[in-house]
């Protein structure tokens, strides 16, 4: 009775791991049939098949030969590498919940990540980056499926104003912005130790006091791109719904007076002896009309 039992634990043994190999291998199946996937930026055409030596060269250890984030050096970083069989990205120029343009992965291969073990790729040639964009893609069946979202608009962006500054301070506070970045910017509010990411992972806010760039760009335009696109994956929202663009650009302003390079945002800020923000939960004075 005793052998009968062990040649039985041993068969459904061979059976389970016999199954769990032929999941892989069928992930791996599934992947390989688009290979044939494209991207387009501007008038250059890239072809997955044509990344595939880049990608084992440069992203395999950390992003996996899977695309699943499960490298070698994966579990030695923080934050951990994208999983791209999600099709979730964080820097998009679309709708929160779209999928990004292959602009958007092109630019973000290039210029890396901010505060990640990303860095900037973009010593690669135009054509070797585009490759590289399709090869990303072609790790998940969304890019068959569905289409990357619409970009949206961004208005021009008005001047810098005493009044513009003192209403992104009033909105940083209504939106209570200063919860999770701190009352500074410094990315230390009450709920910062709380924050996890979609996967339950610990992921820290952004820290505007001590940095010159964001997570994804340098420029008012990128800032503005986040507030209302938000960062996928993260506890970051998008405030598309809730939020002006006339108010988002007054939030872009003030966020500029917490960085720590001099600028004209940074001059209006201390001409008016802005302070941090009340976190007592008084309202948020109302500003001036612009």
């Amino acid at each position: 009775m005793r052998t009968r039992l062990i040649l039985l634990f041993v068969g459904t043994m061979v059976v389970f791991t016999l199954s769990a190999s032929s999941l892989a291998q069928e992930t791996k199946y599934s992947e390989d049939q688009r290979l044939g996937m494209e991207s387009h930026i501007g008038n250059v055409t890239g072809h997955a098949a044509a990344a595939h030596t880049n990608y084992r060269r440069y992203c395999l250890g950390c992003h996996g030969e899977l695309g699943d984030a499960e490298g070698e050096n994966a579990q030695w970083l923080d934050p951990k590498p994208r999983n791209f069989t999600l099709a979730q990205f964080k820097c998009r120029s679309t709708p929160t919940g779209t999928l990004p343009t292959d602009q958007d992965l092109f630019d973000t291969i290039g210029r890396g990540l901010l505060n990640s073990n990303m860095p900037a790729w973009f010593p690669l040639p135009n054509q070797e980056r585009a490759d590289m964009v399709a090869y990303v893609k072609h790790f998940s069946g969304k890019w068959q499926t569905q289409k990357p979202g619409e970009p949206i608009v961004i208005p021009p962006e008005p001047a810098v104003t005493d009044e513009r500054v003192q209403a992104g301070h009033a909105l940083f506070q209504r939106l209570e912005c200063w919860k999770c970045h701190g009352p500074e910017g410094r990315g230390n509010g009450p709920s910062a130790d709380t924050l996890t990411d979609d996967l339950n992972r610990p992921i820290k806010p952004f820290n505007f006091h001590d940095t010159i760039r964001f997570k994804c760009g340098s420029t008012d335009q990128d800032l503005y791109r986040i507030f209302m696109t938000g960062l996928d994956g993260t506890p970051m929202p998008s405030f598309a719904d809730n939020v002006k663009p006339d108010e988002a650009w007054d939030l872009v302003f003030y966020l500029r007076s917490l960085q720590p390079m001099p600028s004209k945002e940074k001059e209006i800020a201390k001409k008016l002896g802005l302070k941090p923000v009340d976190t007592s939960g008084a309202p948020a004075p109302q500003p001036e009309n612009k």
